[in-house]
């Protein structure tokens, strides 16, 4: 059943609204019980003790919207079931990332916590049949699920290092997975999307800089495995098969860029892809001379430009959908080499 947009403005402006409102709560419990992020290492950016648990507003107003709506609406177990699916393993990482956040985990816990979420979403969607871009191999789609779910997931992870960089970039994302939902009669993923983008709006009240707090691992960790999940589950209404695949990349292609840097950057320096370090993408701008609101601005304008481009491969006849595939992954590789080059 479709779902008016009356009621989807109403799960944006509750999740908005709710996650607004939560964010200062949960910012005065994190100074009151000393949860804050120090800037006692090398790879920190920031000058001042920030607190954390703005992750824990997120997880909140999405799983409490979420749930509530499929009440109030047309409820039944299959419907739960289904939500389940999706909030349950961004959930998992949520508190692993909470307890990363108040324990400072080692890598191993988070990486196979990661795993087991993949592999959790690509049984699940492998049973019911829901892979967005299925293969034909029920043994190459598990793969290339658990390798989307732990990848965006890390990406969303190492990408939360500028003030609003991470909470703008995946609202943006969100909206545009919510409109191409939308186009196809996606409504879970469009109900969902929606929610995933006013709650980190509301959030970016707070995180916008500088920042009065950030999502730390519980809310990137969350919310890279709720996006994974979505755009795996998606599928694109394109002409071309090619355009069905890159669209969730375009989608998510920053964060994806951000992640691929800084792992060749350490890769090359025979560093640990998971030992922080200032060779993000943000990083990378304020040394070119950019301040912290210009990086974040110009990392939501990349973002968007690839989120207009993931719209219009659906928009266009089979020609225009190769010429704009190409062409986005053209400009993506011409964006690796010029990020690449500022050290």
């Amino acid at each position: 059943m479709g779902i008016t947009n009356q009621e989807y403005f109403l799960l944006f402006v509750t999740s908005y609204l709710l996650v607004g409102v939560l964010t200062p709560l949960m910012r005065k419990i994190a100074i009151a019980t000393d949860v804050v992020d120090r800037p006692n290492s090398a790879h920190k950016s920031h000058k001042k003790a920030v607190p954390y648990l703005g992750g824990v507003a997120i997880i909140i107003g999405v799983i409490s919207v979420s749930y509530s709506a499929s009440l109030i609406s047309d409820f039944t177990s299959a419907t739960f079931w289904l939500a389940t699916s999706v909030l349950g393993p961004a959930l998992l990482l949520g508190l692993i990332g909470l307890w990363d956040d108040l324990r400072n985990l080692s890598p191993l816990p988070r990486f196979i916590a990661q795993s087991i979420a993949g592999i959790f979403t690509s049984t699940i969607l492998i049973l019911t049949n829901s892979v967005g871009n299925p293969t034909g191999s029920t043994i190459f789609d598990s793969i290339i699920t658990i390798i989307w779910v732990v990848g965006i997931c890390n990406s969303i992870n190492f990408f939360d290092n500028l003030d609003g960089g991470a909470a703008g970039t995946v609202a943006i994302s969100s909206i545009g997975l919510a409109y191409l939902s939308l186009l196809g009669d996606q409504y879970l993923i469009a109900a969902l999307s929606i929610v995933t983008a006013g709650s980190t709006l509301g959030f970016l009240v707070w995180n916008k800089s500088p920042a009065k707090i950030y999502m730390g691992d519980a809310g990137a960790l969350f919310l890279g495995v709720l996006l994974a999940t979505l755009t795996v589950r998606f599928q694109p209404t394109t002409e071309t098969q090619l355009g069905s695949l890159l669209t969730p990349i375009f989608l998510l292609a920053i964060p994806i860029l951000d992640t691929s840097v800084a792992v060749i950057s350490r890769m090359s320096k025979n560093i640990s892809p998971f030992q922080g370090g200032q060779d993000h993408l943000s990083h990378r701008l304020i040394r070119s001379g950019l301040s912290r609101k210009q990086s974040a601005f110009l990392l939501w304008s990349l973002s968007g430009f690839f989120t207009i481009l993931s719209i219009a491969i659906t928009k266009f006849q089979q020609i225009n959908d190769y010429f704009l595939v190409c062409s986005g992954l053209i400009i993506l590789n011409i964006l690796f080499f010029i990020f690449s080059k500022k050290n």
